[in-house]
């Protein structure tokens, strides 16, 4: 199928040349991409808050055993089926936005690769696998994960509403900060809500940069966003941001940490402040008219939410 809203080759316009282009079966390739499986940057951030809550968790109590390993496991198939589960309802909700949108027109529903129905059963067919991989954690994260669908529901909706859609977003992307807690401890405690919040604060971060692309777009069609709320003070607000997320993380840290070493504690304190520097120099390469720029800021929010694990995992040595 070609035409207006769909390249020859039946590509995404803004991601091509990606391994489901050139790789997957051709009958998989509209499926895979309205689970974004081309962009694998969104199951990054939505694994990521997983592994934080899960090692500040081990650092809690100091202890850690091959069920982890099999958390990590889980949250990681778990990050790719949900966020494909949550991008197809995405999609599903804003066909006719996509549609009107020049960077989302050749989106698998508005470009008529994939029928409405089919992205039901697809987003169906996820979500019940990430259910049944959720099964097997303690009853306390097997009730997170249920709870979470709530603000995955809501999300699509939120830019409908509010000027601060990414709030939305940010509870939903984040949640495994708390699901990964409650999978090692089988409960909750304030250092996984301190967390929980910080990784709300990067999500503003990181998607009102990313949400700077459509500003123009989302302007004429009545879309919300921060991005557009922000204006021209945008790079104030993404400080702002920024250093929420840094104080929150630390706090969390330093209530986990306060009975380990010393050594420990400071090893452990120096990842949320690594991270500070990375989305610092993010903020230094902030221009709001250079879309290729933005999205590359964008992803590399995959490396900021790296930077704190390997001074966790050494805290929890020594």
């Amino acid at each position: 199928m070609t035409g207006t809203n769909q390249t020859p080759e039946g590509v995404v316009a803004d991601s091509a040349g990606n391994w489901v282009d050139t790789k997957a079966p051709p009958v998989t390739r509209p499926f895979l991409r309205l689970s974004r499986a081309d962009r694998p940057i969104g199951t990054w951030l939505l694994f990521l808050p997983c592994m934080w809550g899960l090692m500040l968790a081990i650092l809690s109590n100091g202890r850690y055993s091959t069920h982890d390993l099999w958390t990590i496991i889980g949250c990681g198939a778990g990050a790719f089926l949900m966020r494909g589960a949550g991008c197809t309802w995405n999609d599903i909700t804003d066909r006719d936005f996509d549609g009107r949108v020049a960077r989302t027109r050749s989106r698998p529903i508005p470009s008529g690769q994939v029928s409405v129905r089919g992205a039901v059963v697809w987003m169906i067919a996820q979500a019940l696998i990430s259910f049944a991989i959720l099964l097997t954690f303690y009853d306390t994260a097997i009730w997170l994960g249920v709870i979470a669908l709530i603000p995955v529901a809501i999300y699509p909706f939120a830019k409908r509403f509010t000027w601060w859609p990414q709030v939305f977003l940010g509870l939903a992307f984040n949640w495994g900060a708390l699901l990964a807690w409650a999978a090692h401890t089988n409960g909750l405690a304030l250092p996984a809500v301190i967390l929980y919040l910080s990784g709300i604060a990067w999500t503003l971060f990181y998607d009102t940069i990313y949400a700077h692309q459509d500003t123009e777009d989302d302007a004429l069609i009545g879309v919300k966003s921060t991005a557009r709320l922000f204006g021209d003070q945008s790079a104030a607000w993404l400080r702002r941001f920024l250093t929420a997320t840094i104080i929150l993380m630390t706090t969390a840290v330093i209530i986990v940490g306060v009975e380990r070493s010393f050594l420990s504690l400071v090893i452990a304190l120096a990842g949320p402040w690594a991270m500070g520097v990375h989305l610092w120099w993010q903020l230094t390469r902030f221009d709001p008219d250079d879309d290729a720029g933005l999205l590359k800021l964008f992803r590399s929010n995959r490396d900021a939410g790296l930077i704190p694990l390997p001074f966790f995992a050494v805290a929890l040595l020594v």
